[in-house]
């Protein structure tokens, strides 16, 4: 097997937390097409102009009855798809009422298999978070904070064996050029040993700086959605990702019309290669 970094890293294991409350009907519908989401959900805040930024910033402090409906509708949505990646999200501090919204959020949207990523630690005042739902468990689930500026990160899940197995990378990049691309760079050491991929998050570039101006440009990756997720209220950007490299099939993408969040979500069933056909039935191993 060739080298997997181009030089020493130290790769960071964890386990995905198990959610007991899970319902028998949790599996995915079809083991070989699989359903993802991205999206920042901005800790549960609505926000539908610039002003709110100022007028409603105090909700980034203190907790709020918004941010429990917000979340609740967050979590009906999520019920619909398989693998979800989450960014901005809190992991249990005053702002939320103490409540680790990743695990909130497994639990609404009944996914067996969840894992918080904290980025920023505020004691309890916030904790930054990214996360990761699954309805099938990962074989192997690694926790990567990124270079450049503190505070963005990424969690590789490995689903699958061998050859055949998909690497889904959930992630939230820099909105400065030179750091992000620091981190795409290191993204793409990551998952140099796989042939499936998929990487998805909010990446704060347009698809074409991805996929041509980035150290991804090598990887032959494919952005099918292109339409705009930012601002909610007034979408002229497309900062929020799902790329697949070419081996996946596509059934739909799309870009949700679900104003939570200053960010809108994004949607893609994929269809897995034969061979490489997700297990449908629940793993014995409870993490």
């Amino acid at each position: 097997m060739p080298r997997r970094f181009s030089k020493e890293r130290s790769i960071i294991l964890c386990d995905a937390n198990y959610n007991r409350l899970s319902r028998p009907d949790a599996l995915p519908r079809d083991g070989q097409r699989i359903r993802l989401l991205s999206f920042n959900i901005q800790v549960g805040i609505s926000t539908s102009a610039y002003r709110h930024y100022v007028t409603r910033s105090w909700k980034h402090l203190l907790p709020h009855q918004e941010r429990y409906r917000n979340l609740e509708k967050i979590g009906f949505l999520l019920g619909d798809y398989d693998i979800v990646a989450l960014q901005e999200a809190d992991g249990g501090s005053l702002r939320s009422g103490n409540i680790n919204q990743v695990q909130q959020l497994a639990q609404l949207g009944n996914f067996p298999y969840w894992y918080q990523q904290r980025n920023r630690n505020l004691g309890p005042f916030a904790q930054h978070s990214n996360g990761l739902l699954t309805r099938v468990a990962p074989q192997h689930l690694e926790d990567h904070p990124l270079p450049g500026p503190a505070g963005r990160g990424a969690i590789l899940a490995k689903f699958g064996e061998g050859d055949n197995a998909i690497a889904v990378v959930s992630m939230h990049l820099a909105l400065g050029t030179r750091a992000r691309n620091l981190q795409l760079g290191y993204i793409r050491e990551i998952v140099s040993d796989y042939k499936h991929i998929v990487l998805m998050g909010d990446m704060n570039t347009h698809a074409e700086n991805l996929l041509i101006n980035s150290p991804l440009s090598s990887m032959d990756l494919r952005a099918p959605q292109i339409c705009a997720t930012f601002p909610s209220w007034k979408p002229q950007r497309c900062l929020d990702h799902i790329l697949i490299s070419p081996e996946l099939g596509i059934e739909n993408m799309s870009v949700l019309p679900f104003s939570v969040s200053d960010h809108l979500p994004v949607a893609m069933d994929i269809i897995l290669p034969e061979p490489l056909a997700l297990p449908n039935e629940q793993s014995t191993t409870q993490a």
